[in-house]
């Protein structure tokens, strides 16, 4: 397939700017792959989708305060910064905004407070590493929350919660993983009454999530790298909801990736690493059997994914039925529920 095919025209007004007052007052589009019927619901209709003996597979990665302003501290130069990845406690990995690329060696400074020593350029990003303090913590004094690209807007006090998921607990994304920010603990008491269980895997999502597909044949795209974690809990969880025939229910097109990766060899093991596996139509899928997800921007390979999961057509006509519905689309916008198309 060609990259041109996931195109789709959406009115910049669909696209969120801002969350909905509560988690759960977006609305809900079930897609069911093999029929293609499309059903429209509100989120807090979830429970009706789920059975007992289900699996909700969520990712608990935490987004990090990533981006900094600052100024090179020989020439004043304006600086931008966005933490793409921690390395260890005091070194991380940025891209780098500034009128010239600084140098090895160069220093920094902070606005809010803080510096960042150069190390050496790697690729298309920097090494950086914090003298005075651990990078987490200038972070958390100085960054802000980085929201997307197409949130015209700077963050707020609001992202500083809503950009994140109430179960977040291992920091270092640079995005959410968006499907989970519809879930707030009345849903989760709500879910576990009615006897779903959940798992937990981590995987941080990277700025690289943004980027387009440049190539037009899919075959010819390079998927970013990203960081996950599947441990043996996980691998259980899902086995044992297999043994019962129970669904796995991945929360994110995240949580689908973390699984399938673990799951490349031909069976789900205990993974941790970077992944690059990037699912689009002809994928056959080894462990999920729905997901819960946001809306995609076209031409993304997260808009690949889900059509991979449900039917290229299906798809495609299901956004545009959201197009036509006026569903808000993208990170703080509406959710859909998909099954797999057998």
């Amino acid at each position: 397939m060609q990259r041109s095919d996931f195109n789709f025209e959406l009115p910049d007004s669909l696209i969120a700017q801002f969350p909905l007052a509560g988690r759960g007052d977006s609305r809900l589009l079930e897609l069911e792959g093999s029929s293609g019927q499309i059903r429209d619901r509100r989120f807090y209709d979830l429970p009706e989708l789920l059975n007992a003996g289900d699996l909700l597979v969520f990712n608990d990665t935490r987004v990090i305060p990533a981006r900094l302003y600052g100024h090179k501290a020989v020439t004043g130069g304006r600086v931008e910064l966005l933490i793409e990845r921690l390395l260890d406690p005091q070194r991380g990995l940025a891209h780098v905004k500034a009128s010239k690329s600084p140098r090895p060696g160069s220093l920094i400074l902070v606005e809010g407070g803080g510096s960042l020593e150069v190390v050496v350029r790697r690729g298309t990003l920097f090494e950086l590493v914090s003298r005075e303090t651990d990078l987490l913590s200038l972070m958390n004094q100085s960054g802000h929350i980085p929201l997307p690209p197409y949130i015209s807007r700077a963050d707020t006090e609001l992202d500083l919660e809503r950009y994140q998921t109430v179960y977040a607990r291992r920091p270092g994304a640079v995005a959410a993983p968006t499907a989970g920010l519809h879930f707030d603990q009345p849903m989760l008491d709500r879910l576990a009454a009615k006897g779903v269980a959940t798992a937990r895997v981590t995987l941080h999502v990277g700025a690289g999530t943004f980027q387009p597909v440049r190539t037009e044949r899919l075959e010819e795209h390079v998927m970013h790298s990203e960081y996950l974690e599947v441990n043996e809990d996980a691998c259980t969880s899902v086995q044992r909801t297999r043994a019962i025939g129970g669904r796995v229910v991945a929360v994110g097109t995240t949580s689908v990736r973390s699984l399938e990766s673990a799951a490349a060899g031909g069976e789900l093991r205990p993974f941790s690493g970077d992944t690059r596996l990037f699912i689009h139509p002809g994928y056959k899928f080894r462990c999920v059997d729905a997901m819960i997800t946001n809306f995609h921007l076209p031409e993304s390979t997260l808009l690949m994914l889900v059509s991979a999961f449900s039917g290229y057509a299906q798809v495609m006509g299901a956004y545009r039925h959201a197009v036509a519905e006026q569903y808000r689309f993208f990170s703080y916008g509406d959710a859909m529920f998909l099954t797999l198309r057998r």
